[in-house]
């Protein structure tokens, strides 16, 4: 048996948390037995590309899914599946979106055809359309995805999830579906103070409370009420200082409503980074007021640097595995969140490593079951 290329699609690996994770199994992996392969549907170049032709996995480029005129898409993916008959297996992380490779890989009878489930959206109701907290292109983006999720089941032979919560959303409560950890290298985010020190001094904020986040400057992500609870916090802590890592459609939005709030000199957007693990090190807060998510991969990084969390009620409960991190709701005032941010002693940091490990989180253990998992698909 022969090296197996498994086709992992994705809209872009750029550092997200579903491509953040995927790439934690690909450094992992034994690359003689398993290699990856990306199908991506963006042309632009990603911050994982490099890396990922460097551990000898290929990239194919794909416009992106119009999911109400998919008709140009399977015939592209049809002309790709005729060239490239090597993938016996295709793990597919669009979401909802998984419907249209899976359909066409089910036409040309690869036997391994995985939907893994990412996020879980709340429903939308007929207030939602009428509702400050997201805007109406996104409330329309939300009822086509509501519609898609039907069709993803019926043309995928394996279900996988980050956890329960965007399982049951993605296939519904009654369906049973593997789980495959969001898995850290959890070394790599372990409190180590000397690089807190190192990188407090380099940014600058030895003498200041740093508040961090990471995460794609997305609706989804809530960063006009993050901003607004840091409006907060300085109020009572001038010297605080708020962390942005990512980029994304609504980066420069974000930094005007910063201009707009008169916080634009305490707010630092630090775009798109390699050294994610490092600048863990020196946040002394970390804040993720997500309207939804699946099991963010981040929240587990935070809590292993032993960060306090402070995240918002509609995420998993299943992500919170040290006594690091509380959930919050965003119907809470930005005044609220501000308080319990300055009521905890952010200089302690726990060694939650062996809770990460014991939480079933960490890459090494979770690698060798993905690995054993693909080579059964081809035995």
């Amino acid at each position: 048996m022969g090296v197996i290329r498994v086709l992992q699609v994705f809209t872009i690996m750029n550092r997200g948390g579903a491509e953040s994770m995927i790439m934690n199994y690909y450094r992992k992996i034994d690359r003689s037995q398993i290699q990856f392969d990306f199908l991506v549907h963006r042309k632009e170049k990603a911050a994982f590309d490099e890396e990922i032709e460097n551990l000898g996995g290929k990239i194919y480029r794909f416009d992106p899914i119009n999911p109400l005129f998919p008709g140009d898409y399977y015939n592209k993916l049809r002309d790709f599946f005729k060239e490239h008959s090597e993938y016996s297996i295709i793990h597919s992380h669009l979401n909802t979106f998984s419907c249209f490779p899976l359909k066409i890989a089910k036409e040309f009878n690869i036997p391994c055809r995985i939907a893994h489930a990412h996020i879980a959206i709340d429903d939308v109701s007929l207030g939602s359309l009428f509702s400050n907290k997201e805007s109406i292109k996104e409330t329309f983006k939300k009822l086509i995805k509501l519609q898609l999720k039907k069709k993803v089941k019926k043309d995928a032979t394996d279900l996988f999830s980050c956890g329960d919560k965007a399982g049951n959303w993605l296939f519904g409560k009654d369906t049973s579906f593997t789980t495959m950890n969001n898995a850290i290298d959890t070394e790599k985010f372990a409190y180590n103070q000397s690089i807190a020190q190192q990188y407090k001094k380099e940014f600058d904020v030895e003498k200041n409370l740093v508040i961090g986040h990471v995460g794609r400057f997305a609706s989804q992500k809530n960063h006009a009420f993050l901003l607004k609870i840091f409006k907060e916090v300085l109020q009572k802590k001038p010297t605080a200082v708020l962390m942005m890592v990512g980029d994304g459609p609504l980066r420069s939005v974000m930094e005007k409503e910063a201009a707009q709030l008169s916080i634009e000199k305490s707010v630092r957007f630090l775009g798109v980074r390699a050294d994610v693990p490092q600048l863990f090190q020196m946040f002394d807060v970390f804040v993720f007021p997500s309207f939804y998510e699946g099991l963010p991969v981040t929240l587990i990084e935070a809590q292993a640097a032993g960060i306090k969390v402070f995240a918002s009620d509609s995420i998993t409960t299943e992500v919170s595995l040290t006594k690091d991190i509380e959930f919050l709701s965003i119907d809470q005032s930005p005044e609220s969140w501000a308080d319990k941010i300055l009521a905890i002693d952010a200089s302690i940091k726990n060694d939650n490593v062996q809770k990460i490990v014991e939480g079933n989180y960490d890459i090494v253990s979770n690698t060798l079951e993905i690995q054993e998992f693909y080579k059964e698909q081809i035995r």
